[in-house]
């Protein structure tokens, strides 16, 4: 078997991993930077392993529901979920924009200390991946960085003021 396209964002945050650890499992910050452009609704936050994060985005008179189920959760280091697209109970779908999307994505969130920094990295890999949901995936590999992006710009500004 082939290695699978993974999706890989690297950031270098001014702030410690405890605070940016914040911002990745507190409703209250998440739902700030977690889907730009759209009101960003968490409808359940449980950071432990077995728990889940069950997340509305809403635009234009549309919702999108995503479901993250947490298998390892290293406090200030490290987040592993399965994530997918669900319906509006939560059960796991295709995503309705792009049906040949992976169902299950495996994410990985990694952040390490660097002096008074933290170097976050990010990695999405389809899991349990149909060739079509592969292909998918990785022809879209390349327009990820926007979405990503600009949350990582309003994840850095909520970290400034976090710092004051």
């Amino acid at each position: 078997m082939s290695e699978l396209p993974t999706y890989v964002l690297d950031r270098t945050f001014n702030a410690p991993p405890a605070l940016v650890w914040r911002t990745w499992t507190e409703p209250e910050l998440v739902q700030r930077w977690y889907g730009p452009g759209v009101t960003s609704i968490v409808h359940k936050m449980d950071v432990r392993e077995g728990g889940e994060w069950l997340h509305e985005m809403q635009w234009g008179g549309n919702s999108n529901y995503q479901r993250a189920d947490y298998s390892e959760v290293t406090p200030h280091t490290r987040l592993v979920w399965l994530h997918a697209n669900t319906d509006g109970d939560w059960m796991i779908t295709a995503n309705p924009m792009m049906p040949d999307w992976p169902r299950l994505l495996l994410t990985v969130v990694t952040m390490d200390a660097e002096g008074d920094k933290t170097r976050l990295r990010l990695t999405w890999t389809p899991h349990e991946a149909t060739d079509k949901e592969i292909a998918c995936f990785e022809a879209a590999m390349d327009g990820m960085g926007q979405g990503w992006g600009k949350g990582m710009d309003m994840l850095e500004e909520i970290l400034k003021e976090l710092q004051g």
